[in-house]
């Protein structure tokens, strides 16, 4: 009889530590994109940006709400399912701004990848749900 291997060493005890990972780092993207329109383009100038693209200002609360509370959520391992789809409508809207500047999100502008790839991204994760550290099982 061969010995098993132990549990710590099989690639699927590893998963929920990768999901937790991903999740972990779209919290935190996430959180850094709401925190910079407050702090460092301002509420009142992310409002005036989101009106000039013709889109009513009231988005850009929404968006910085969605932003800060969606990060913390998913950094908390809180809801995540939930707070993942909900967060891709505003990644399609970025995308959306990002569209006429090309493909690269090193192009003047930035481009429109990084915001459909975050917004895969976090179709992933809404399937694979929160993985390990999370605040509260019950509510993951």
């Amino acid at each position: 009889m061969t010995p098993q291997p132990l549990a710590a060493n099989r690639p699927e005890s590893l998963q929920p530590h990768a999901i937790a990972l991903l999740r972990l780092a779209l919290g935190v993207m996430t959180l850094a994109h709401g925190l910079m329109k407050v702090f460092l383009f301002t509420v009142p100038g992310t409002v005036d940006y989101f009106e000039s693209l013709g889109l009513p200002g009231v988005l850009a609360y929404l968006t910085i709400l969605a932003e800060v509370g969606g990060g913390m959520a998913l950094i908390l391992g809180l809801f995540t399912r939930w707070v993942s789809l909900a967060l891709v409508p505003v990644l399609l809207g970025a995308a959306w701004v990002h569209l006429g500047n090309g493909w690269v999100f090193s192009s003047e502008g930035g481009g429109w990848e990084f915001p459909v790839f975050w917004a895969i991204a976090l179709l992933v994760q809404a399937g694979l749900g929160s993985g390990s550290l999370t605040l509260n099982r019950r509510f993951a």
